[in-house]
């Protein structure tokens, strides 16, 4: 007794159906989103197309808006992110302002003997040449 042992062929959607549904739950597309397909799949109906044809077409174009819509979502998130990030760090940074704004500075003026002393010197100099030049 001997049994055989057939391998069995999935075709893609199947197995996409059956990978896919432990992570997501699929959702039916919104009736716009079916209407909006729908729409164009007849614009763009050739002659002699079957209405099967033209469903399958219009699937096709709901699959796509949907992964667009999809797309959109999750650069939306991901901005949301980035912009939540700098508006934190923006305000870690006005509390640090506010927190050095309260303590006041203390201001010492020192002042070099060096520039005095030049003007001091050069000032004699010009007196010593205007008494001296007669």
């Amino acid at each position: 007794m001997r049994t055989e042992v057939r391998p069995t062929i999935l075709c893609l959607d199947e197995l996409q159906e059956k990978t896919m549904s432990r992570y997501s739950k699929h959702t039916q597309a919104s009736p716009e989103t079916q209407e909006e397909s729908l729409k164009m799949a007849k614009a763009t109906q050739r002659p002699g197309q079957t209405k099967e044809q033209t469903k399958l077409i219009a699937q096709g174009i709901q699959k796509g808006i949907e992964l667009y819509k999809k797309q959109q979502k999750d650069r939306s998130r991901e901005l949301n992110k980035k912009l939540k990030k700098v508006s934190g760090r923006l305000s870690q940074l006005n509390e640090t302002e506010t927190d050095e704004e309260l303590i006041e500075p203390e201001f010492i003026y020192r002042q070099d003997w060096l520039p005095w002393l030049l003007l001091f010197v050069s000032w004699a100099g010009f007196a010593a040449f205007v008494l001296f030049e007669n």
